[in-house]
């Protein structure tokens, strides 16, 4: 267990630094694809189809050990694993944002301009909130997606959760137990983030007015009624 945790901590580490920078990413280049300047659309689309379409193990392998061939700058072995989850799950999460922005129902829209909003304040009190919404479920599936695919930085020789586990069942451990208690951390990991989405997604839709109706109880049945 020891291994395992100090593993599991790595893990965590990479995940909340992938997750801010993914999160960061898409929202900047989802706006940019929603935007009107076609120039703006194209250096979007550019970036989401390039990270989208290729492997993030690829990434990975040309930001540590291609880009210092490059550059002459070596990035340390967290922070390249950090960047390439970033970069790759932020195409994807632009995507969403993009999706959720255009979703808005156009009434909304004219009721801003209608108050004589600027696009800044339509977009940051009528547009963004409402959005917002709408992009907590599917970004809650790209954070956990994030988490398992932070085993991939083991590659690397960061010792992360898969890393420390392999070592362990290298040195002799019993593989079943090993296996186990891997799949045990990544799926409360999961869990963690998953309670804390639907925290996030609960408030925001309150924020909007968008609260679930509470059940009404019904009246008890009387007893001898005609």
């Amino acid at each position: 267990m020891p291994f395992l945790c100090r593993g599991a901590v790595v893990t965590l580490q990479s995940t909340l630094g992938g997750s801010v920078l993914a999160i960061a990413i898409a929202l900047v280049v989802g706006l940019m694809a929603s935007s009107r300047l076609r120039s703006v659309r194209g250096v979007a689309r550019v970036y989401m189809e390039f990270f989208r379409g290729t492997s993030v193990l690829v990434q990975l392998f040309w930001l540590f050990y291609a880009m210092p061939i490059l550059t002459g700058y070596q990035f340390d072995k967290v922070a390249a694993g950090i960047l390439a989850l970033g970069l790759n799950l932020g195409a994807y999460g632009s995507e969403v944002v993009r999706g959720a922005v255009q979703a808005v129902p156009p009434a909304q829209r004219e009721a801003a301009i209608a108050l004589n909003f600027t696009p800044y304040q339509r977009m940051r009190h009528v547009i963004l909130p409402q959005a917002f919404v709408a992009m907590v479920p599917p970004m809650n599936n790209l954070l956990i997606e994030l988490l398992k695919t932070t085993s991939l930085l083991s590659v690397i020789t960061v010792a992360d959760l898969a890393y420390q586990g392999r070592l362990l069942v290298n040195s002799g451990s019993d593989q079943l137990i090993v296996f186990a208690l891997m799949l045990v951390i990544y799926f409360l990991f999961s869990y963690l983030i998953t309670l804390l989405m639907r925290f996030v997604e609960g408030r925001a839709g309150r924020l909007v007015g968008r609260e679930r109706p509470r059940r009404r109880r019904s009246a008890p049945a009387v007893e001898g009624a005609r």
